[in-house]
């Protein structure tokens, strides 16, 4: 919860206010169609947040207004009177039910601290729980109640864990060496096959381990999106990314591809999507995570790899830049015999060689929760330098006196510095986009999930806003629709009711949104909004499962974005395609399972992505993701075929595949 609006919202995101008045237009940011927060001036005369003028000129040169060319350099601040009267706007206090006063926005912060009974009462709430957890510390975690029933206990003398569908088959946990798996791929489990085409002394090796995640605030998130469930044709959860700067992420050995086999101590291989995100939702300062981790083939025996493994530690390092552009002082390089990066030196009197944690010859495994065990120094400088404080080290160390052996340059070299990278200075960030020329194809499975075209009429005063913000946008990574994340308490669509938080926007006076990027949305949006009035066209999801637990109250300490499930609920015709073409060499494996498909006892169902293999072709690609749906393969439609269909097709394309999928974004937890 914010101190300063009382509200929940992510940490990098404008503050939140419930305006007792309508806002002078004047005064609304044309980014976010909310009042300006610390507004800015462009040299071509529109006003912005400066959080959203920031985030925008990130990926785009031009205003969002008139696409004048722009540089964020070019802005200031705006005038102090139009300051002053933004933060004379009047508000109310968010805790309504213990507090019922209205002041100025600039008031709210010092009234929440000092005055306000409601959140003196969530503070002492948050206190209480603190303390709860602090007695308890020494006490074993205790397993979450759950109505799901648990899978039988098994003997601990040779039992299994297996996980419904997953690529990893049977963990042994009365081997040897517990956690390892060395499954054959031409004997998966029904309903799942891993496209390879290797040495058949090749294997998987995948590892179960129990994650001990901690947290200072119990109900902050964690910070990573989920796919799967039972109730899909994935079967397990699994973990599609995992957002930087997160908790997930500062902790780092959680990873795409990652499944979760059980949270404190209860069994969830076998759950509905909403029920694990249920249960990894649950606030607490400590989480135990079981997770299925796939390390990649390997010819190499279990024995020997135990025998490394007892020569290496796993160190977690965190360094604190003054301010974004300040350099870490590493010098970073690849070896021509080992995948990955390594640290060659450490600039004497850099931030790194002050800490004194980092060494040389470790190898980076991840920064920021960014995976970079397959990684290059060029990757691994720009996560450091688009980092704002906090850059979170994940390195492995050879010890027991065995040394590394010194690495040999390739030609491919990275001081982390802001001023010095392999390319000669600083890297910039762009974020790629997707070209606006897709192809819809014809799909029926909607599991769990149907949707309800609905049309809204609504008259209303020229001046009276909508009420409401909105996300998505074709620009967006996912290519997803228009959709509705908040309905304000002073718009008129508040007063009429219809339209509601996760309601898809079709459509405005007639005019097509679904074609639209998220700017080209507002603008529509806004300028359609000054009319006497307004007809929304709006496709409302709706649940087919009544059992399902609620998530819609639990969100309020999350970022609110639809679940993943809702997504496969949406007509075809809004899904957006993109291609990701892969490359081979002959004896390698594409590198990814999946599962789906027609079968007699299921019906129709669609392809998804179930594992991505570490060092594979499709884990070097970065653009496949857990939970993607293949559409076509070469231009082949996949609707309609069964399992067996599929996969010899991938299996005989020698050096290059195009997958066509539809991508959605996981489930926040």
């Amino acid at each position: 919860l914010c101190c300063e609006c009382g509200q929940f919202h992510l940490l990098l995101d404008n503050h939140l206010y419930n305006f007792q008045d309508e806002v002078d237009d004047e005064l609304i940011c044309h980014i976010c169609l909310q009042p300006l927060l610390q507004p800015m001036d462009t040299p071509c005369g529109h006003t912005y947040c400066f959080k959203c003028l920031e985030n925008f000129m990130q990926e785009y040169n031009f205003c969002p207004m008139d696409r004048k060319k722009l540089s964020f350099q070019q802005c200031h601040k705006s005038s102090l009177l139009v300051r002053n009267l933004l933060d004379k706007l009047i508000v109310f206090c968010p805790f309504k039910a213990e507090c019922q006063q209205t002041m100025q926005r600039c008031e709210l912060e010092a009234h929440l601290q000092n005055r306000c009974p409601g959140f003196k009462k969530y503070k002492s709430e948050l206190q209480r729980k603190k303390n709860v957890v602090s007695k308890g510390k020494e006490d074993p975690p205790a397993p979450v109640e759950t109505n799901t029933p648990k899978d039988p206990e098994v003997p601990s003398g040779g039992s299994s864990l297996v996980a419904e569908s997953s690529a990893a088959a049977v963990v042994s946990l009365g081997t040897a060496e517990p956690g390892l798996v060395n499954p054959a791929f031409e004997e998966a489990e029904e309903g799942e096959s891993l496209i390879q085409k290797c040495n058949y002394r090749t294997s998987l090796v995948a590892e179960t381990t129990t994650i001990e995640i901690h947290r200072e605030d119990p109900e902050e998130e964690l910070g990573m999106r989920i796919v799967g469930g039972k109730d899909t044709p994935l079967g397990n959860i699994v973990v599609q990314e995992v957002l930087r700067d997160s908790v997930i992420a500062a902790d780092g050995r959680i990873a795409p591809g990652d499944h979760i086999l059980e949270v404190n101590g209860v069994n969830i291989s076998s759950v509905t999507h909403c029920q694990a995100v249920s249960f990894l939702r649950h606030p607490g300062p400590v989480l135990h995570l079981m997770v299925l981790q796939e390390k990649g083939f390997s010819n190499k025996t279990a024995q020997q790899d135990s025998t490394s493994a007892t020569n290496r530690e796993v160190i977690h390092v965190t360094l604190i830049k003054r301010d974004r552009s300040e350099p870490l002082g590493i010098k970073l390089i690849r070896k021509t015999d080992e995948a990955g990066i390594f640290i060659l030196d450490l600039l004497e009197g850099g931030l790194a060689a002050k800490n004194g944690k980092l060494s040389r010859n470790d190898r980076v495994l991840s920064i920021n929760g960014q995976d970079l065990r397959q990684g290059t120094p060029e990757a691994a400088a720009q996560i450091i330098q688009t980092s704002d404080s906090r850059v979170n080290f994940v390195v492995l160390r050879q010890t027991g006196g065995v040394q590394l052996s010194d690495p040999v340059e390739d030609g491919s070299t990275s001081n982390s510095s802001s001023s010095s990278s392999s390319n000669g200075g600083s890297p910039v960030h762009h974020r790629r986009r997707l070209d606006q020329n897709h192809y819809r194809r014809k799909s029926n499975y909607q599991k769990g999930y149907a949707s309800h075209e609905k049309t809204v009429a609504i008259k209303k005063e020229p001046k009276e806003s909508l009420g409401i913000t909105i996300g998505g946008g074709r620009d967006n990574k996912n290519k997803l629709p228009i959709y509705v994340t908040s309905v304000q308490p002073i718009g008129c669509l508040f007063r009429d009711g219809r339209i509601k938080r996760g309601d898809v926007l079709l459509s405005i006076n007639g005019i097509d949104l679904t074609h639209l990027n998220y700017y080209e949305a507002v603008s529509a949006l806004k300028s359609n909004a000054a009319s006497h009035s307004v007809v929304l066209k709006a496709l409302e999801i709706l649940s087919l499962n009544s059992t399902e637990p609620s998530l819609d109250i639990k969100e309020q300490g999350f970022s609110w974005s639809p679940l993943w499930i809702t997504w496969l609920g949406l007509p075809s015709y809004l899904h957006c395609c993109q291609d990701i073409v892969l490359s081979k060499g002959n004896l390698e494996s594409w590198g990814f399972s999946i599962v789906g498909g027609l079968e007699e006892s299921k019906g129709n169902q669609p392809f998804f992505i179930k594992t991505i293999v570490p060092g594979t072709p499709a884990f070097r690609d970065r653009k496949l993701k857990c939970g993607d749906e293949i559409v076509a393969v070469n231009g082949v439609p996949a609707i309609g075929m069964s399992n067996s269909e599929l996969i010899p097709m991938l299996k005989e394309q020698r050096n290059k595949v195009t997958l066509t999928v539809v991508s959605w974004p996981g489930s926040l937890v």
